[in-house]
C-alpha cells in the first residue's frame, strides 16, 4: 500500500511538473502580443484592460502564475513536501480505518468461542479478524497455558507493537510540516536579497525596483505556511485515530483477562 501511494506522488510531481512547463511557454509565447498591444492605438488598449479585468481567470491558471512568480525551484519543492506527505497522511487514515473494528464484539465472539469449542476455537476467532486488537487478542491467547498473569503481561508487551506499527510514518509527515514553511522562510530571505540587489543596481529604492523581490519573498512564505497547515491538519486527525484505537485496544484487553480469568474458574 505504501508504494503504491510513492509510485502515486511520483506520477503526480511528473504531471505537476508538465502543467509548470506549459505555463511557462505559454508565458513565453504571450510575449510578442504583448509588444503588438503596446503599438495599438491607446482607446484600443484601454478597452482591451477592461475587457480582461472583467473575465475571471481560472483557479488553476492563477496558480500557475503565482507558482511561477514565486519561483519555480522553492515552490516545487514546497509542492513536493505537500504531495510527499499527503500520500503519507492517506496511506495511515486508510490503514487505521481499516484497523478500526468492534472491540466490544470480538471479546462477545472470543467468550462464546472458548465456552463451545476452547482455546483453539478462540484463536481462530482472533486469526480470522483484522486490526490490532485481534493480533493482540491472538498473541495472548498463545500463552494460554501459561496463566493469566503470562498472558497480561503478552498482551501489554504486544500492545507496543501494534501502537509503533499504528504511527509508523508519522515522523516524516511531522518532518514535512516543519520543512513546508521553512522553506517558504527561505524563500522569503532570498527574495529580500534579490530586493536589495536590485535597489544597489538601480541606485534608487523606489517601489518599482524593490517590487519583484517581495513579492517572491511573499508568495514563497504564503506557500509554505499554506502546506503546513493542510499537513498538520492530517496529522491530528491521525492522531485522533490512533488515540481511539489505543482505547480501544486497553478496554478490550482488560475485557479479554476477565474472560479467561472466568473461562478458567469453570
Amino acid at each position: 500500500m505504501k508504494k503504491f501511494f510513492m509510485f502515486l506522488a511520483a506520477m503526480t510531481i511528473m504531471v505537476f511538473t508538465a502543467n509548470i512547463a506549459a505555463a511557462q511557454e505559454e508565458t513565453t509565447e504571450a510575449a510578442p502580443e504583448t509588444t503588438e498591444q503596446i503599438a495599438a492605438p491607446v482607446e484600443e488598449t484601454a478597452v482591451a484592460a477592461e475587457e480582461e479585468g472583467a473575465e475571471e481567470i481560472p483557479l488553476n491558471q492563477a496558480l500557475k502564475t503565482k507558482f511561477i512568480e514565486g519561483g519555480a525551484g522553492f515552490m516545487s519543492l514546497i509542492i513536493i513536501c505537500l504531495i510527499i506527505g499527503l500520500a503519507l497522511a492517506i496511506e495511515r487514515i486508510l490503514y487505521l480505518t481499516f484497523s478500526k473494528i468492534n472491540a466490544k464484539a470480538l471479546v462477545a465472539k472470543v467468550e462464546k468461542a472458548l465456552a463451545e469449542g476452547g482455546i483453539e476455537k478462540a484463536k481462530e476467532v482472533c486469526r480470522n479478524t483484522r486490526g490490532p486488537v485481534a493480533s493482540i487478542f491472538y498473541q495472548g491467547l498463545l500463552k494460554y497455558d501459561q496463566g493469566v498473569d503470562v498472558v497480561e503481561k503478552n498482551i501489554v508487551s504486544y500492545g507496543s507493537v501494534q501502537m509503533s506499527r499504528m504511527e509508523n510514518g508519522l515522523s516524516w509527515i511531522s518532518l514535512f510540516i516543519a520543512i513546508a514553511p521553512s522553506l517558504g522562510f527561505l524563500g522569503t530571505v532570498i527574495g529580500m536579497i534579490q530586493a536589495f540587489d536590485d535597489i544597489q543596481k538601480a541606485g534608487d529604492i523606489s517601489p518599482n525596483v524593490v517590487a519583484g523581490g517581495m513579492k517572491v519573498a511573499l508568495i514563497t512564505t504564503v506557500g509554505g505556511l499554506i502546506v503546513a497547515m493542510i499537513l498538520q491538519i492530517f496529522y491530528n486527525y491521525i492522531l485522533a485515530k490512533i488515540d481511539s484505537i489505543t482505547i480501544d485496544m486497553e478496554e478490550a484487553s482488560i475485557d479479554l483477562v476477565d474472560v479467561i480469568t472466568k473461562h478458567n474458574s469453570k
